[in-house]
């Protein structure tokens, strides 16, 4: 027979509706708490206020603003973009109002509809210009993070220049670090021979996290034209094609370092967020699905509890590197 405590708490459960332990989605980046691990990636989430007008973006994890510099920039001649299967390539070259319009405009506006710590995501021409752009965002208690850019394959002079590097990465991350209070994480760039010597570079030199992928480099040629389709040549690309590549980089980054790490690349699944998780991921960045799917991060975070269940998964945390 069987046990009659338990058959009566069964009978309970079932006859008062009482509800099954619930999962949890909470993880926590570099010592800030995240109800849960989906993060917008930069570039594809704007600085909020649209996408706000579609759901409550509180639901999200956090999410990584546009790429912003120290001057204002109109970014690459268009076209800037093209499609591809199971992708998009982009050379906008990070337009965006400058750092002083986001601390006097968009952050304050930001506030309005976001109440969480927003990461905020730097680029720059020169180790200078990222320090003073990092310490001026740095003073806004809205910013949690510091996401800096040293990956971006579309812009001259600057950017991937500095990512491929371990030294030059190195550089920038103590120069950041030197007149930051607010963890830093380094968003490193897939376009290198050795991706985990930049990341160990990068934890040598005091960075509290990694990010990646950025986007692999692309290009498409119109048959018409016989030129080039993209004003800029070549482009980032991004979606579903690069999720492999970029699940194989956090594997081996995870090895490499003891940093937490936001995955990203090619995300438009609760199933993937999981798989990344198990790869290393603390974190995982959405990108080109926002621009096809607006509502995407939204639906992903609603499915994920029923995800962890059917993989039995309790706590999400438990998973990061459980792949390993």
């Amino acid at each position: 027979m069987a046990d009659s405590t338990a058959l009566t708490a069964d009978i309970a459960a079932l006859t008062t509706g009482a509800a099954a332990p619930t999962v949890n989605t909470g993880v926590t980046l570099c010592g800030v708490s995240l109800d849960n691990p989906v993060i917008p990636a930069s570039g594809t989430f704007g600085y909020g206020r649209e996408f706000a007008e579609l759901y409550d973006i509180n639901c999200l994890g956090t999410f990584s603003f546009k790429g912003t510099t120290r001057e204002a920039r109109y970014g690459n001649p268009t076209p800037r973009i093209a499609e591809c299967p199971s992708g998009m390539l982009n050379a906008v070259g990070l337009q965006n109002p400058g750092v002083e319009a986001v601390l006097s405009d968009e952050l304050p506006a930001l506030a309005r509809v976001f109440h969480k710590p927003v990461m905020a995501n730097v680029s720059g021409f020169s180790i200078d210009e990222y320090a003073e752009t990092c310490a001026m965002l740095d003073a806004s208690p809205q910013v949690g993070w510091l996401e800096v850019n040293i990956s971006c394959p579309n812009v001259h002079g600057g950017g991937m220049s500095f990512g491929a590097d371990p030294a030059l990465a190195a550089a920038v991350t103590r120069a950041v670090k030197s007149v930051t209070t607010k963890p830093v994480i380094m968003k490193l760039s897939p376009n290198v021979t050795d991706i985990c010597a930049v990341a160990a570079a990068c934890e040598d030199a005091g960075a509290d996290g990694v990010s990646l992928i950025n986007t692999l480099m692309g290009m498409r040629i119109g048959l018409k034209s016989k030129k080039p389709i993209l004003a800029n040549t070549t482009g980032g690309l991004s979606g579903p094609a690069v999720f492999p590549v970029a699940l194989r980089m956090v594997y081996q980054v995870y090895e490499a370092v003891q940093i937490p790490i936001v995955g990203m690349g090619g995300v438009s699944r609760a199933e993937d967020v999981i798989e990344m998780m198990l790869a290393g991921a603390t974190a995982v960045g959405v990108g080109a699905a926002n621009l096809t799917e607006p509502y995407i991060c939204r639906d992903i975070i609603a499915a994920l509890p029923a995800v962890m269940e059917k993989y039995g998964i309790q706590n999400l945390s438990d998973i990061i590197g459980g792949a390993h």
